[in-house]
């Protein structure tokens, strides 16, 4: 299993190939870079704080930070903190899908793709989630990342870690 990914989440051997491919995509044009994500540090932030936030999601879910990779790739949990959107396949869809409305990477599309080609699988197994909930959902986190003042490869978390998280999504249209 993947150390970021929990079971329930996206089935592990896809995720663990994605995170893979990127890695060496980033690696091959040279855009790797050093971990962001001090967990230990964050953990030392004050409850409340964008930082402590994130620390709180990465434990909540039994990940660790993703610390390989282009940057934009290990700043993923971040937005999940910002966004408040799940981990599950759906949650990951709408990450995508905000990030899409944010600013439009093709990328972006073909992760949609296998996320809702897993969607699909997950709904014939349980019946959940219907149509009109991924659409709707789907639909409404593209609207938001159209909306907010965020750049996904612009924005600097570090200089945010010890600002409350309810002024950070202030500051980009998220409250």
């Amino acid at each position: 299993m993947n150390a970021h990914q929990p079971p329930e989440a996206i089935p592990s051997a896809r995720v663990e190939f994605a995170l893979w491919f990127a890695t060496c995509i980033g690696e091959r044009l040279g855009r790797s870079h050093p971990p962001i994500v001090d967990l230990p540090a964050l953990r030392s932030l004050p409850p409340g704080s964008f930082g402590r936030a994130w620390a709180d999601h990465l434990d909540e879910h039994g990940l660790k930070p993703l610390d390989r990779g282009m940057r934009r790739q290990q700043l993923h949990d971040g937005v999940h903190t910002l966004t408040g959107y799940g981990i599950d396949p759906l949650g990951e869809g709408e990450v995508q899908m905000f990030l899409l409305g944010a600013k439009f990477r093709p990328v972006h599309l073909l992760l949609m793709a296998g996320i809702v080609r897993g969607l699909k699988q997950q709904r014939r197994a349980t019946g959940e989630p219907s149509r009109e909930t991924v659409r709707s959902r789907l639909k409404a986190a593209y609207q938001r990342g159209r909306t907010a003042n965020f750049d996904p490869d612009g924005w600097q978390p570090e200089t945010l870690w010890s600002r409350s998280l309810e002024d950070v999504r202030a500051e980009f249209g998220l409250a």
